[in-house]
C-alpha cells in the first residue's frame, strides 16, 4: 500500500478476520457427516401398519322383524259391586292377592233378607193349603153335579179359585226364591279369577245393591294370563304388509296368527311370545294407524295391564341375507359406511344400506360381498388407503363367515 509519500505502507491483519482454509473444510466435513447419519435413522423408525381384526359376513337365512310400541290390557276386567244393598260386616280378601272364581270377597248383613225368606216361606206353605182345599171342593163339587145336588155353576166357580190358588203358590213360591237369592248375594264371591284390586269399603258401611241403580264399588279384578297388548300399525306397514300378502309372501294377520315378541322395558331382548288375534276394521283418521292388538302368555304373571313394551312383528318372508356385527358400521355424515381390507392390505371406506338387527348383527342389504374382509376392531386406527396389519376374528355367533345357517 502506498502512503502520502509514495512508500509502501503495511497494515497487520487479524487472524479471526479471515478465517483460515483449513477451519472451513473441518465444518463441511461435519455437516456432510450429520446428513449422512441422519437419513438411516428416519428411515428405521417408521412404525408397521396399525394391526386391525377383520371377519367376513355371515350369511343365513333371516327373516325382517318391525317393531311397536304397544300398552297392555287385562283380557278380562270386572269392576265388582253388590247386588243388594246393606251393611257390610267383613272383608275377606287381601288387597293386591291372587283369587280364584267362587272366593268370597265381601260378607253383607243377611238378617234382613233371611227374616223376608221366612215371611216368603210362610206365605207359600198357606198358598199350597189354599190349593188343597180348593182342590177337594171341587172334586166334591164334581160328584155332588152329577146328583144335581149343587149346579154346574158351583163347579165352575171351584174350578176356578183352584186355578187362583195354583196362582197364588207360585207367585210365594217365586218371592220365597227371591229372598233366598238375596241371602246368597249377601255373600260377594269372585266372578272371575285373576289379581284384586284393594278395598274400597270397609266393614261397618252400608252399600247400595243394583236395585237402587246406583250400586257401590267394591273393587275390581283384571285377568293377568294370557294378557292382551294393544300396539297402532301405521299406514306405510300396513300397506307393506298387504302387499307382500298380495304377493303370497306373508300371512295376513287377519287370516293367521302372525307371531309376536314382546321386549319389556329395561330388557335388552325379547322375553315373552304371542300371537296376533285382531286387527281393526279402519284406520285411524287423526293418527293414520290402525289398532292392533296380540295376546301375550303370562305364566310367570309379571306383566301387569297398563305396562309398556316393544312388540316384534314378522315383516318379511325368509331370505338369505349377510351380517356383520353392529360395531363394525360407522357414520360418515348422511351415509353409513363399512371399513373393508383389500387384498393388498390396504383400507376402503366402503358405503352400505343397513337392515335390522338379527341375533345381535346387523343385516347388511347392499354394498358387501360374502368375501370382504371388514375391520370389527380397530376401526380408529384404520385410515382409508394405508396399509394395516389384519388378523381374523372368531366367527360370530350364530353362523360361521360365508355359511349358511
Amino acid at each position: 500500500m502506498s502512503g502520502p509519500d509514495g512508500s509502501e505502507q503495511f497494515v497487520k491483519t487479524h487472524d479471526f478476520v479471515r478465517p483460515r482454509p483449513y477451519a472451513i473444510a473441518g465444518l463441511l466435513a461435519a455437516a456432510f457427516a450429520l446428513t449422512g447419519c441422519g437419513q438411516p435413522a428416519s428411515q428405521a423408525s417408521a412404525p408397521p401398519p396399525p394391526p386391525v381384526t377383520v371377519a367376513q359376513p355371515v350369511k343365513r337365512t333371516v327373516t325382517d322383524w318391525d317393531e311397536f310400541t304397544g300398552r297392555f290390557e287385562a283380557v278380562e276386567e270386572v269392576q265388582v259391586r253388590p247386588r243388594v244393598g246393606g251393611f257390610v260386616n267383613s272383608v275377606e280378601f287381601q288387597d293386591g292377592a291372587i283369587v280364584h272364581q267362587g272366593d268370597l270377597l265381601y260378607v253383607i248383613d243377611p238378617r234382613p233378607f233371611e227374616a223376608v225368606a221366612e215371611q216368603a216361606d210362610g206365605q207359600l206353605s198357606d198358598a199350597r193349603a189354599k190349593v188343597e182345599l180348593a182342590k177337594r171342593e171341587l172334586d166334591r163339587g164334581l160328584n155332588l153335579v152329577q146328583t144335581s145336588a149343587v149346579s154346574e155353576q158351583v163347579v165352575d166357580q171351584r174350578r176356578q179359585a183352584l186355578q187362583a190358588a195354583h196362582a197364588a203358590e207360585v207367585q210365594a213360591a217365586g218371592a220365597l226364591k227371591a229372598a233366598k237369592l238375596n241371602i246368597e248375594f249377601t255373600h260377594v264371591t269372585a266372578p272371575l279369577t285373576g289379581r284384586v284390586s284393594r278395598h274400597l269399603v270397609s266393614p261397618g258401611n252400608l252399600v247400595q245393591g243394583s236395585d237402587t241403580g246406583t250400586s257401590t264399588l267394591l273393587t275390581s279384578i283384571v285377568a293377568l294370563d294370557p294378557i292382551y297388548v294393544y300396539f297402532d300399525m301405521d299406514e306405510a306397514t300396513f300397506i307393506k304388509y298387504s302387499k307382500l300378502w298380495f304377493e303370497g309372501k306373508r300371512p295376513s294377520s287377519r287370516d293367521t296368527a302372525n307371531p309376536v315378541q314382546v321386549t319389556l322395558a329395561g330388557e335388552t331382548k325379547p322375553s315373552h311370545e304371542g300371537t296376533i288375534n285382531f286387527l281393526d276394521n279402519r284406520l285411524d283418521v287423526s293418527t293414520g294407524t290402525l289398532r292392533s292388538r296380540a295376546v301375550i302368555k303370562n305364566t310367570d304373571l309379571s306383566i301387569l295391564p297398563g305396562q309398556f313394551g316393544r312388540v316384534r312383528l314378522i315383516g318379511s318372508a325368509p331370505y338369505e341375507a349377510l351380517l356383520i356385527p353392529d360395531v363394525a358400521v360407522a357414520t360418515d355424515q348422511s351415509r353409513k359406511i363399512v371399513f373393508v381390507v383389500k387384498p393388498d392390505d390396504t383400507v376402503e371406506a366402503r358405503p352400505v344400506v343397513l337392515g335390522p338387527i338379527d341375533d345381535g348383527l346387523r343385516v347388511i342389504r347392499e354394498g358387501l360381498k360374502a368375501d370382504d374382509r371388514i375391520i370389527v376392531n380397530g376401526i380408529q386406527r384404520a385410515r382409508v388407503g394405508a396399509k394395516v396389519t389384519p388378523s381374523p376374528a372368531p366367527a360370530p355367533a350364530g353362523g360361521k363367515p360365508g355359511d349358511k345357517s
